[in-house]
């Protein structure tokens, strides 16, 4: 009896779709293709269109604003830069007036040394008010050479060989603001050839 069963299952088809279901499904489909083709209603219209002008509206006001950011960071850029450079020439001023009194010193009534003595002191009160901004003189006279600081004009031979490669003469001192390099020291190394005996 399982035998003939199984042959009945073999030779019956496969379970047929009923046609008001093919029916309902096919009109399901369509339904929903409409649904997605369809205008929305005009009241969606515009909630949509009132949606996108809101958007575009934010993202002109965004626009504007990182403009206004922008022009303002570079004139506060700009200003900043200037105070600093009034607060170094605030302190250089006093020197300028010092100069302006050498300048005008009669020769006739002023000696070379005191002109010198004079003179002196205005380098040191210059050199102290630069400094006090953040200049940094170099003048490397007997140390390593150093090609990152200085730059080597001239050679000379070395005395013994622990002089080899260090400065023994400073024609011009170089200058570093806050860490950067305004200008290498311009030197003259030694250098060690050997016993010439």
């Amino acid at each position: 009896m399982n035998r003939k069963h199984d042959k009945d299952r073999k030779a019956a088809p496969e379970a047929e779709i009923e046609p008001e279901e093919e029916a309902l499904a096919d009109q399901e489909l369509e339904e929903g293709i409409a649904a997605v083709t369809e205008a929305p209603a005009p009241a969606e219209t515009d909630r949509f269109q009132k949606e996108a002008a809101e958007w575009k509206d934010r993202a002109l006001r965004t626009a504007a604003d990182m403009e206004n950011y922008r022009k303002r960071a570079i004139r506060e850029r700009d200003e900043a830069g200037d105070r600093g450079q009034a607060m170094v020439l605030g302190r250089v001023v006093d020197v300028i007036d010092d100069l302006a009194r050498v300048a005008h010193l009669d020769p006739a009534n002023t000696s070379a040394e005191a002109l010198h003595e004079g003179m002196l002191a205005i380098e040191r009160k210059l050199l102290k008010a630069l400094e006090t901004s953040g200049l940094e003189r170099l003048d490397p006279a007997g140390e390593p050479f150093d090609p990152t600081t200085q730059e080597a004009v001239a050679s000379l031979p070395a005395p013994d060989e622990q002089s080899d490669h260090t400065v023994a003469q400073v024609y011009q001192p170089g200058y570093r603001f806050k860490g950067n390099l305004l200008r290498p020291a311009r030197v003259a190394v030694y250098q060690w050839k050997g016993d010439s005996a």
